[in-house]
């Protein structure tokens, strides 16, 4: 999903795309029956390669399960494509809601309407807050809306981030740390139309405009967004309107657990859902795979086929790392 150049390339192929169902792939045992009994079934006969059992086994990846968010990934495909105000993204709600709760997460929700070019639409914030011992927070965030095009699912952009907030959630649900994490599920990043100021972010744009009008955003200590992180060739660059403390954080903490092949010491630009906190104050870095040289960006070929256990333990392995040394500043 984003980038300042990202957001101008519009283009899509309307071609029949594969993904799977989803046998084999209640991670938790907790989804919502009415959501796993409705598949997005694809055109093509074959299945595609699965990418879950590369996954480093989570004792090596501070616990994060690569698995557990592939099969995440997969769950969220198996909706068929859900754009914001879609009945699709109603059921992505719900298995996200039905898994944070099984994981003894405490999550709230804002519905809010927004105006876009397709009308007023429906759409729904979903934040995890996690205690802290003292005053301040630790935001991470991602979105799981798709864009609205034929046949997109967003296995990648959405669907992979959103897999990752996930098991960071269930990690650190029962942890109490210094200070209190906050978890953001996003609608409405993508825009419904063309990439704007007004057409995108609608989610993101929505709490941070809440948190200011309430106070609370100046309890945001760092805001770590991840977008586009399960790519099977997945390469992160630094993105260069990032807070620079933290996209340093981040990148020391990738190159101390072995993953410089991966976070790679150059610069890229992206517009994202941390555009919304960056322009209120809040120290914000954004996590996002190379996502204009993919191949599969905004196309129905962004599926499950695309995404990698092990990209996945990489990115979660990471932002474990990077959240445990903010707790200790």
């Amino acid at each position: 999903m984003t980038s300042s150049t990202k957001k101008l390339l519009r283009t899509a192929a309307v071609v029949c795309f594969l993904t799977v169902g989803l046998t084999g792939c209640k991670a938790s045992g907790n989804e919502s029956s009415r959501a796993a009994s409705q598949p997005f079934m694809s055109t093509v006969a074959s299945t595609p390669p699965q990418s879950a059992d590369n996954a480093p086994p989570p004792e090596k990846t501070g616990g994060f399960d690569g698995k557990r968010a592939f099969a995440h990934v997969a769950k969220q495909v198996s909706f068929g494509p859900h754009p914001s105000g879609s009945p699709a993204i109603i059921q992505v709600q719900d298995y996200l809601l039905s898994e944070l709760k099984s994981y003894g997460c405490t999550a709230e929700t804002d519905a809010f309407s927004s105006d876009t070019p397709a009308g007023r639409l429906p759409m729904k914030n979903i934040i995890v807050k996690i205690p802290g011992e003292k005053p301040g927070v630790i935001l991470l965030g991602t979105h799981y809306d798709t864009k609205k095009l034929d046949n997109f699912v967003g296995a990648d952009d959405g669907g992979s981030s959103t897999a990752v907030m996930l098991e960071l959630a269930r990690l650190l649900c029962p942890q109490h740390g210094k200070y209190a994490v906050w978890i953001a599920f996003f609608d409405g990043e993508e825009a419904v139309k063309e990439w704007s100021d007004t057409d995108s972010r609608y989610g993101s744009r929505q709490m941070a405009a809440r948190l200011s009008t309430s106070g609370d955003i100046k309890k945001i200590r760092a805001f770590l967004l991840a977008d586009i992180v399960g790519g099977r060739t997945a390469r992160f660059l630094r993105e260069s309107s990032s807070t620079p403390a933290l996209v340093d954080l981040i990148w020391n903490a990738a190159a101390k657990l072995g993953y410089s092949g991966i976070f790679l010491n150059e610069s890229t630009s992206a517009a994202d859902d941390h555009d919304s906190f960056l322009k209120r104050g809040v120290p914000s870095v954004d996590v996002i795979g190379d996502f204009l040289n993919n191949g599969y960006w905004h196309t129905p070929q962004d599926s499950l086929d695309k995404i990698s256990g092990k990209t996945l333990a990489v990115v979660g392995h990471v932002f474990l790392e990077s959240v445990k040394q903010l707790q200790e500043k």
